[in-house]
């Protein structure tokens, strides 16, 4: 059988417990004497992790300068930023966080050897200029599992207001130069946010797994994810949130989850979540992980209503049989519809929020559902069908 795809660049991964100790050697490598170090909320400091990846820069002779990541990075953040430091001779930027803290180093990395608004240069809302580029060597160290930024090409910015909105800074150059995967640094994560990323990280190895582009190879590194992520996503959630393995199992399975929407796009959550994030002080994660289990119910009512021999059945029931208790289920309709239960179990025992306590209204939904983007969804669901997604959460 003939194979024909392309592929977005993965950078070097240097995944296990442990293995912060290539900090290090990547400054010395990259020759770095000045280094922006973004971290995110205190559970660093409080874990005793901040001042050891400190100690990691100051071994390699480097000047450190830091910036705390509180929310989902701004447009505006990062100019006033870019302003700030633009003259200071940074050559590296280092981000240690969450999915923020990770588009918010990547956009730093892009614009401070530039010093002009990001907004130049932001998709659909900016003034459309080309970046050239040019980035700063940017070294990407997640300590949760969700957006698997730290392999993608895109930063991710909002901006906030009545016209708010979410949109990417993209350029292959940005992504980046290497990867750090330490368990070490993941067993501090709250359960909530826990149970938002691991559902966003699951949303999208799902999406590009039934994406309509994916190819043989998004399918088998996908797979990998998925086969990491479900017997540990619990897990994370329990008492044994701090165990490094957990935590890593769950960790790579989020970077799988980035090649997969680098390589495949992502369905119709995802295309849900550009629209109420740009509008309503929500969480990523949140807004996929609550929406996950009505996008598949409501993928699959769309199937056996319309097209029950759909080539998505039988990856589906694939997944189905990964689930707990799904191994032994011969028939891809009863896989299928096992995914979809325990979809909807993980729901509550995650504890995920509904979108209308942020402020998403029945008034809204229409607004919404004229803006989400269809287009890698495994079916080609109706303005109702969509509807119905959102009012579930409600």
């Amino acid at each position: 059988m003939a194979i024909a795809f392309t592929t977005a660049r993965i950078p070097p991964i240097h995944c296990g417990v442990g293995s912060i100790k290539h900090l290090t050697p990547w400054l010395l490598a990259n020759q770095a004497t000045a280094v922006l170090l973004v971290t995110g909320a205190h559970s660093l400091e409080k874990s005793g992790k901040l001042a050891e990846l400190q100690q990691l820069i100051e071994m390699a002779g480097c000047q450190l300068e830091q910036l705390r990541c509180t929310g989902e990075p701004t447009a505006e953040l990062v100019d006033q930023t870019t302003q700030i430091w633009s003259n200071h001779p940074f050559d590296a930027v280092i981000a240690v966080g969450g999915g923020s803290v990770i588009d918010l180093g990547k956009a730093l990395a892009a614009m401070l050897p530039h010093g002009n608004s990001v907004m130049d240069h932001l998709e659909g809302v900016g003034k459309g200029l080309a970046h050239s580029g040019h980035t700063l060597p940017y070294l990407a160290i997640p300590t949760t599992s969700g957006t698997g930024g730290e392999v993608s090409k895109n930063a991710v910015l909002s901006g906030g207001g009545s016209h708010g909105f979410k949109k990417s800074l993209r350029h292959d150059n940005f992504v980046p130069s290497a990867v750090i995967l330490d368990g070490d640094l993941l067993t501090s994560t709250h359960p909530a946010v826990t149970a938002a990323c691991g559902m966003d990280a699951f949303t999208q190895l799902l999406e590009s797994f039934l994406s309509p582009t994916a190819s043989a190879l998004s399918d088998a590194i996908v797979w990998s994810g998925l086969e990491h992520l479900i017997p540990n996503i619990l897990k994370a959630f329990s008492d044994e949130a701090q165990n490094p393995d957990v935590r890593l199992n769950m960790a790579y399975a989020a970077l799988c989850s980035g090649i997969g929407l680098a390589n495949a796009g992502l369905g119709i959550v995802h295309g849900m979540a550009g629209p109420i994030g740009g509008w309503y002080p929500i969480p990523h994660g949140v807004i996929c992980g609550s929406l996950m289990a009505s996008a598949q119910r409501q993928n699959w009512d769309h199937i056996k209503a319309h097209a029950s021999q759909h080539p998505a059945v039988q990856k589906m029931a694939r997944v189905g049989r990964l689930m707990p208790d799904g191994q032994d289920i011969d028939d891809d309709q009863r896989a299928t519809e096992h995914l979809t239960a325990t979809l909807e179990q993980w729901t509550d025992t995650l504890q995920l929020p509904r979108l209308g306590p942020y402020g998403v209204t029945n008034q809204a939904v229409d607004r919404i559902v004229a803006a989400s983007n269809n287009r890698n969804n495994p079916v080609q669901l109706s303005t109702a069908e969509i509807r119905t997604i959102l009012e579930r959460r409600l």
